[in-house]
């Protein structure tokens, strides 16, 4: 396979029509473009069937970080829709295989470590109180998102606690707050 062929097959098979093939392949910011649209109708399909080959392709191209950068954005798309963590779990798993033939240790890490972040988001959803051990183990960025978004009295007084930043412990003091007023 050429970047050219995965390119268009990528395009054809989401029914973009609309990118010409050949200023994708030659300059990475269009093909990053072409990609990230390939990423939006991917996460939209109801069926994940064709996922791992998408990534496998996707993740072929010679510019890691182009690459890398679409696959965070499918697997961050991917978990926002996922019911649960068991769902996301096994989704996430079936790429594992793929994202290991990255060449850079580093892109491998972050998104492995994006998996990780999205499946403790997912079980806290689903019920799950972390203890401050497992929190630390989040990126900030899920800690902070954990802080605007959940609604879990537990998850904001420890987000309140030993959240990572001054931020995000104020974002969790102040909302813990609110829905205590709220409750009365």
């Amino acid at each position: 396979m050429t970047l050219r062929s995965d390119v268009a097959e990528l395009l054809a098979g989401v029914g973009i029509i609309d990118v010409d093939v050949d200023d994708a392949v030659a300059d990475e910011h269009v093909r990053s473009a072409a990609y990230r649209r390939v990423v939006l109708v991917t996460a939209s399909s109801r069926s994940r069937d064709r996922d791992r080959a998408i990534v496998a392709t996707i993740l072929r191209d010679p510019m890691e970080m182009v690459s890398k950068s679409a696959v965070v954005d499918l697997v961050d798309r991917i978990a926002t829709r996922a019911t649960g963590p068991a769902e996301f779990r096994r989704w996430s798993a079936e790429l594992l295989p793929e994202i290991d033939h990255l060449k850079t240790e580093d892109h491998r890490e972050f998104i492995r470590r994006r998996i990780h972040d999205w499946l403790f988001y997912l079980s806290i959803e689903d019920g799950h109180v972390p203890t401050s051990v497992e929190l630390a183990k989040v990126a900030d960025r899920m800690q902070r998102l954990l802080a605007e978004k959940s609604t879990s009295p537990a998850v904001l007084a420890l987000l309140a606690e030993s959240g990572s930043s001054r931020k995000i412990r104020n974002i969790a003091k102040n909302r813990a707050g609110s829905r205590r007023l709220r409750a009365r």
